[in-house]
């Protein structure tokens, strides 16, 4: 059975018909370099951002109820109803390019189409209103209180985004001065 050489070595032959040696390669000669760590990358913004999230969700179940009032209950339903529509309509047109991080992944694309032709960041947009949907669906202060909290996250995380979407886009400055940030205009 023949097997590969892993990727980061060579092989060499001291005489013909002696067995392959393995040298390793210098890693200054290895093609890839080693990938930003998880907090270079922004990823203090996304554990607070899940943790937030999760939050809502579970303080939603167990601190259901706490007022009464089916007015606040469609309220709510439509929030989230709308944040889906944003999120899923966001997540589509960014495909490959979807990313939890603030830095977009190698190769990706600078998308102003679809969804990002009326907001820039609509993935937050969609988290923001089902959240705040979801507290007002469940009726719980605690679950509403926590989605209030994730708007200043979330904005301040799209502006450490939007840095590093200058300095990888060019044409972001442009894109940033004509479309807005998270609510679209509703008139042109």
């Amino acid at each position: 059975m023949k097997t590969n050489p892993p990727d980061d070595a060579s092989v060499t032959n001291a005489k013909a018909g002696d067995a392959p040696r393995l040298t390793p390669t210098p890693p200054a000669q290895t093609e890839s370099r080693a990938a930003p760590s998880f907090l270079a990358r922004g990823g203090a913004w996304v554990v607070v951002q899940f943790v937030l999230m999760v939050a809502v969700a579970l303080l939603g179940v167990l601190f259901h109820g706490r007022w009464t009032s089916p007015l606040l209950r469609v309220a709510g339903a439509a929030l989230f109803v709308v944040g889906a529509v944003f999120g899923v309509a966001g997540g589509v047109v960014l495909g490959r390019n979807l990313t939890p991080f603030l830095q977009p992944p190698p190769g990706a694309e600078l998308r102003q189409r679809g969804i990002y032709a009326h907001v820039r960041h609509p993935l937050y947009t969609g988290v923001m209103l089902t959240s705040a949907g979801w507290g007002l669906l469940c009726q719980s202060t605690e679950a509403f209180v926590v989605a209030l909290a994730l708007i200043p996250l979330l904005a301040g995380k799209a502006r450490r985004e939007e840095q590093c979407l200058r300095g990888q886009f060019p044409e972001y400055a442009d894109y940033q001065r004509s479309v807005p940030q998270f609510w679209p205009r509703w008139h042109r």
